[in-house]
Parts: C-alpha cells; sequence; structure tokens
C-alpha cells in the first residue's frame, strides 16, 4: 500500500515557495505520492446569494499540470497525481500533450486522476458541454491512449478527428495511469473497462466501503480483467482523532485491499473533517504525525 499527502493550497496559499517547501517537506517525510486537486475558475457569490457549492473566486487552484511541472525540478522521488484533473472541460489532445510533457520531465512520476465535474459553470467559461460530459470522456480517454502510444493517430469519433496527427515528445510511461473519480455505476463501468484505479473520497473502509469495492471488482471481472488490474485510492483527513484513530483507519482500508491510501487536510465535505489550522507548519506538522502513525502498514 502506499501513503501520500494532497498539496493543502487552499489552506497555506499558493506562494512558489511555500508550494515548493511542503512537496519537499512530503518527500522528505517518506510520502510516495503528492496529490493536488483542480478547478479552473470559480463561481463570484456576490451575484449568486443562493451559491452552496464549494469553492468561489476566493478560493485559490493552481493549473495542475504547471504546479507539477514546477514541482518536478524540485523533486526526486515523489509521485504527482491529480485528484482529479476534470478532463470533459478540456480538449482531450491538448492534455495528452500536457500529461506527456509533465511525465517526461518529471521522470515518469505521473498518475493521472480524472472526472468529469459538478460545476456547470466551469464548463461555460471553458466552451464544453456540461450535458455529455461522461459519455464524451470515454472518447477523450480513447484518444488520448493512443496519442500516448502510438507515433501517428488517425481517429474519427463522435467527438474527435485526429488526421494522422503525433504529439512529440511521447511519455515516458506509455500509457500514462488513468485513474477515475467518481461513485456511480457509470463510473465503475468506466474504471472497469476503460481505469487503472479508482479515487474514492466518499466512502469509509465499514460495510458500504467494503461493497462498493467488492462492486468495482466485479464489474472489472466481468470487463476481463484481473482484481489487481484496477487500484483503488482512498481519502482519509486529520481534523478529528488521534493517531491511533488514523492507524486504525488506514489498517481498516488495509483490509479491504486498497492499493493507496491518501491523506487530506483540507478538505470537508462527507465524513471529512479539515485541519483547523492554515498555517504551512501546522499542516507539515499534520502530514509528519499522520505518516508516522501509519508508515509500517505500508
Amino acid at each position: 500500500m502506499r501513503l501520500g499527502v494532497a498539496l493543502p493550497q487552499t489552506a497555506i496559499g499558493t506562494d512558489p515557495a511555500v508550494v515548493r517547501d511542503f512537496a519537499q517537506a512530503a518527500e522528505a517525510i517518506g510520502f510516495d505520492h503528492l496529490s493536488t486537486y483542480d478547478h479552473v475558475v470559480g463561481a463570484n457569490v456576490a451575484n449568486r446569494p443562493d451559491w452552496k457549492a464549494p469553492y468561489t473566486i476566493a478560493t485559490p487552484f493552481h493549473d495542475p499540470f504547471v504546479l507539477f511541472g514546477y514541482l518536478s525540478g524540485l523533486t526526486r522521488s515523489i509521485e504527482f497525481t491529480t485528484q482529479i484533473l476534470i478532463l470533459p472541460q478540456r480538449q482531450a489532445v491538448l492534455v495528452a500533450k500536457q500529461a506527456a510533457s509533465l511525465d517526461l520531465l518529471c521522470g515518469g512520476r505521473l498518475r493521472l486522476g480524472i472526472g468529469i465535474g459538478w460545476n456547470p459553470l466551469e464548463f461555460v467559461a471553458l466552451g464544453e458541454r456540461f450535458e455529455d460530459r461522461g459519455v464524451r470522456s470515454e472518447e477523450q480517454v480513447t484518444v488520448m491512449k493512443a496519442l500516448w502510444a502510438e507515433e501517428a493517430v488517425t481517429f474519427k469519433g463522435t467527438w474527435h478527428d485526429i488526421p494522422d496527427v503525433g504529439i512529440n515528445p511521447r511519455p515516458v510511461q506509455r500509457p500514462i495511469p488513468l485513474w477515475f473519480g467518481g461513485h456511480v455505476d457509470r463510473t465503475f463501468d468506466r474504471i472497469a473497462r476503460m481505469g487503472d484505479g479508482w479515487i474514492t473520497l466518499q466512502y469509509q473502509p465499514d460495510a458500504s466501503g467494503r461493497a462498493a469495492i467488492d462492486k468495482l471488482r466485479g464489474m472489472a471481472r466481468a470487463a476481463g480483467r484481473a482484481d489487481d488490474a484496477v487500484g483503488v485510492d482512498a481519502w482519509v483527513s486529520v481534523g478529528t482523532g488521534t493517531p491511533d484513530d488514523w492507524r486504525a483507519e488506514v489498517q481498516a482500508w488495509r483490509g479491504l485491499g486498497v492499493s493507496h491510501v491518501t491523506m487530506n487536510t483540507t478538505f470537508a465535505r462527507f465524513h471529512h473533517v479539515p485541519l483547523a489550522e492554515r498555517s504551512f507548519d501546522a499542516h507539515v506538522d499534520a502530514a509528519r504525525r499522520w505518516y508516522a502513525a501509519v508508515r509500517d502498514l505500508r
């Protein structure tokens, strides 16, 4: 089992030195991967008094490719993972190019987590359709995998017309590992057929989590794949509990056979409780204490 930590940029800020210091601290502590999640624009709630969703124009998010490109030269071994990148609000060929460049620059340390998003405002701002984002993302995955693997690609689909062209450079990993976030059956079907893993932030390591993992594994078997062909990355948080509680949670996830656990200090939905403190030192200290409590379970 591999252990990771999310970059808490919504708490500690986006200053280059702060981002660098957190990534280097995570690597020095011993984490296997560093994750970030993605929003291109936020809502102006001054004109939307009924806005209930998270994240606004006041919430800072670095672009994941630029962020990890910056950090690739400042770290040596830690894996970079998007959890998640909202794929269908972007052009698939451009994402394939950006991911390939990043994978090359960081020496094959990219794990690309993708999802379909929930905020129609972002799709409008980026000129993409919100309504067909799920099924369109499947064709995007097909296009990206082909561009990573082949020197030149000819493809004609519902949304893409690739006229015998290719990207250069291509990635170190061919293909780059593609993980999916989401919790509905249609997402499970995509993972079972096309994905390398599932990123879950909604479930806990109880009967509901076991049932979800069992369902995904059953769907993967039905698609002709082995159980271990599809990994599971489970989010945990440290806003409440003790090191003994954190250890018990990771042990429970390990008992369900997850391949990765990612600790997040800022996420505040579902059962997750964020760290109350917002300082850099507080978040690094929380990461260090959590890792010390669970590192032997790897």
